[in-house]
């Protein structure tokens, strides 16, 4: 009877955990998704805006970072990104480099 508990117990926490990540990669897209009015849907911009689909993670972090502190000129980019922590701009540049140029 222990080892049904244990294993039920198991599956409820590991279905909580994929509920967890379901909502969070729910929460990414939604934040991802504002950026589609410049940068397209799922990144793929239409000429004359950057795409973001397919970029290295790591440079949208650098070009984000470098907009969020003003190192980089911007119109618009330095106050929205104004608007994200690290952790969001992280995790927004990870949806956007998995997605197909």
């Amino acid at each position: 009877m222990k080892t049904f508990h244990c294993a039920l117990g198991l599956t409820a926490l590991m279905f909580v955990a994929s509920a967890a990540q379901a909502q969070d990669a729910l929460q990414v897209r939604s934040w991802a998704a504002a950026c589609a009015n410049c940068h397209g849907t799922n990144g793929v911009a239409q000429s004359g805006n950057e795409s973001l689909a397919g970029m290295k993670k790591e440079d949208i972090i650098a070009k984000m970072l470098d907009f969020k502190n003003g190192r980089k000129p911007a119109t618009v980019m330095h106050q929205l990104a104004k608007g994200y922590s690290d952790e969001q701009i992280s995790a927004i540049a990870g949806y956007f480099a998995a997605q197909k140029k």
